[in-house]
């Protein structure tokens, strides 16, 4: 935070400079602020002024607009009035020009940055792994879920369920939406009202996995993970075993290989079709008997 009040009375955070620079756009120049403040304003997935100015940020990096933003608010001294000098950059004429060129070197660069990744700008600037689901029309899913601090965790997947078949999560993750329905700030049961009115639909869900990057747990979920722990203690958050990260790897592998199909048939070796992979609706494989193996895929 690069603002800190005079008086402690009130905590003014810098999204609430950024909100009142519109006020004191008297020329109308700041339409593409105007227009990133009320995205921010509208994202349900934001609660404290904290993830806001957290959001709106990442939002002027990828319009490279951040420099002129901070211009504006350099020249727009009631917005920053409230702020003291010694310990704000804004106010601060040692600190203030090396920090408006850092901003304006930072508005000539081209950031890729996931703005639908924002549930956790909240309490960190560590963004988790997010992935999303695509699941055929179904009655249920098979889940059971556990709702912590309005957010929606798994806590099982149900034996036979389309969840366990496809392992698409596991105890840990969060749902955090479902088709662009946020379940952020989700009170108990909201999920499974979302899916019956969904009921029919294929189905796209975005997961937040309780592991980062580097397979170690994602630190603002520790909280969260105990007490699910607590309630079922034969759940395990540890590093991933590394038979699981080479799966993954080989997964990844394997959707990168887009180039075409090819089909054989055992033990004949013969190929009987080929087609590109954007033609593949799906690909499918049953294997529960150790000596009957099914395979099949559907062409558009």
């Amino acid at each position: 935070m690069f603002l800190e009040p005079v008086l402690s009375l009130a905590h003014r955070d810098y999204w609430h400079c950024f909100e009142q620079l519109l006020h004191h756009d008297a020329c109308g120049r700041l339409s593409s602020v105007s227009l990133a403040v009320q995205q921010t304003t509208a994202c349900s997935k934001l609660i404290t002024s904290q993830g806001r100015g957290r959001f709106f940020i990442r939002l002027m990096l990828m319009r490279r607009t951040l420099g002129n933003v901070i211009k504006h608010m350099l020249h727009t001294n009631r917005v920053i009035e409230w702020y003291c000098p010694n310990v704000a950059i804004l106010r601060n004429e040692e600190f203030v020009e090396p920090f408006l060129s850092l901003s304006m070197v930072l508005s000539e660069m081209n950031f890729k940055i996931s703005i639908e990744n924002c549930s956790f700008l909240d309490e960190s600037w560590l963004l988790p792994v997010c992935q999303i689901y695509e699941a055929v029309p179904c009655r249920e899913l098979g889940m059971v879920l556990r709702y912590l601090d309005g957010r929606v965790f798994v806590l099982d997947l149900l034996q036979g369920s389309q969840a366990q078949v496809d392992m698409f999560a596991e105890p840990g993750d969060i749902i955090d939406e479902m088709n662009g329905i946020s379940l952020r700030n989700a009170s108990n049961g909201q999920a499974g009202v979302v899916l019956s009115k969904l009921k029919g639909q294929p189905l796209s869900i975005h997961l937040i996995r309780w592991r980062g990057e580097d397979g170690s747990i994602y630190q603002p979920l520790v909280k969260h993970l105990r007490q699910l722990k607590q309630e079922k203690p034969s759940l395990q958050f540890g590093p991933k075993p590394a038979s699981q990260q080479d799966r993954a790897s080989g997964q990844k592998r394997g959707q990168t290989q887009c180039e075409s199909f090819y089909a054989k048939v055992s033990p004949f070796d013969q190929e009987l079709f080929q087609h590109h992979f954007p033609e593949i609706s799906c690909v499918g494989r049953f294997g529960s008997q150790p000596d009957l193996t099914i395979f099949a895929f559907c062409v558009l």
